[in-house]
């Protein structure tokens, strides 16, 4: 146990349960986004069980499933006591909708969870979003992400241990983003580095932030929504704004590192992510030498993981964690076109517009 402050507020869990996080949930909106995996999987189950106790005034639920599972999918939600709302971000009433609006180039986590941002901001001033696949996931976790935000911070972000089976996990936080932004340190003074590196776990999917500044989100339509939503959060909340939470230990569920759906593919959209917020910041990291620097400073970061293994009595294997610093390094380049959804207070149509489209209806 600690009480170390980082560079933005850094509220710990020492064991007690300040007033502050047990405050009212009748205008917290939290959104959970799921695919055709969560139906009815047990850390999916948990998830929901947990929310009933916190009963937060909205739950919405961006659902990416083929037109013959949402019918039983939407069933499955709907069992809960919860004031839910499934939104089929694949029906085709939203397709038609985001070709008219010129956004239908690209789909993914991102694109589902905007789509739910919009109305979430509307229905309520505070809005909280995670991921379903947390097998120690409890409602207290939203209880803590909501309390910053009654101290008049505006956005927080969730940090946590991933330890288990006797091993560390969040292998693309320790050994992608976290050397990467290091190695970015060493060669640039800049404001938005220090605040990216700020964040103990920045590849964390929990955060809550006021309706305000969620309406100003823009994420990308696949992977990198932690980090794009970091750049967003530096623009509009700032250091003084920005407070991480500690949410104890968590169990994921695990990708393989390989492939395109894999950590490696993962490891290309948050590179993009990144890079697009460090330019748009009008820092420019020199792509030649950066790969080299990454390799270097993930090594030795692979040395200090494996002395805290040993420290602990976990499995440690050195040769594969380098093995992935190979792979990732080949996702550091440019990041090609600005492909980010537009903030919901520029969207092309209204939250309720949305919301209607997205209605599952057994005859679709």
């Amino acid at each position: 146990m600690e009480y170390i402050q980082e560079r933005i507020a850094t509220l710990h869990d020492f064991g007690t349960r300040p007033s502050s996080v047990t405050g009212p949930a009748d205008d917290v909106a939290v959104v959970v986004p799921m695919t055709d995996r969560e139906h009815a999987s047990l850390a999916a189950e948990r998830v929901l069980s947990e929310l009933e106790r916190f009963d937060p005034a909205a739950v919405y639920v961006p659902v990416r499933a083929a037109p013959d599972r949402i019918e039983p999918f939407r069933e499955w939600l709907e069992s809960f006591e919860l004031s839910l709302r499934v939104l089929w971000c694949n029906a085709p009433a939203v397709g038609d909708l985001l070709v008219e609006a010129g956004l239908a180039n690209g789909f993914g986590k991102g694109r589902d969870v905007w789509l739910a941002l919009g109305p979430a901001a509307t229905a309520c001033d505070r809005v909280v979003v995670h991921d379903a696949d947390a097998r120690s996931y409890e409602a207290d976790h939203v209880a803590r992400l909501v309390a910053p935000l009654e101290q008049g911070f505006t956005f927080a972000k969730g940090y946590y241990a991933r330890v288990e089976n006797d091993r560390l996990y969040g292998r693309l936080c320790r050994l992608f983003y976290e050397p990467l932004v290091r190695a970015l340190t060493d060669a640039h003074d800049e404001p938005i580095v220090d605040y990216l590196e700020s964040f103990r776990y920045a590849l964390a999917g929990e955060f809550a932030a006021t309706a305000d500044l969620v309406r100003r989100l823009r994420p990308p339509r696949a992977w990198g929504l932690e980090i794009a939503t970091l750049g967003d959060a530096y623009a509009h909340a700032g250091f003084e704004g920005t407070a991480q939470v500690d949410l104890g230990r968590h169990e994921h569920d695990h990708r393989s590192v390989a492939g395109d759906t894999g950590l490696e593919g993962m490891s290309r959209e948050v590179a993009a992510a990144l890079f697009r917020v460090l330019e748009e910041g009008g820092l420019e990291p020199d792509y030649e030498t950066l790969p080299g620097r990454y390799r270097e400073t993930g090594r030795r970061l692979i040395e200090r993981y494996r002395a805290d293994a040993a420290f602990n009595g976990l499995e440690y294997d050195p040769a594969a964690e380098r093995d992935q610093l190979a792979r990732y390094a080949e996702a550091i380049e440019p990041p090609g076109p600005d492909r980010r959804l537009p903030p919901w207070t520029d969207a092309p149509f209204a939250p309720e517009v949305v919301v209607a489209a997205a209605r599952p209806a057994p005859d679709e």
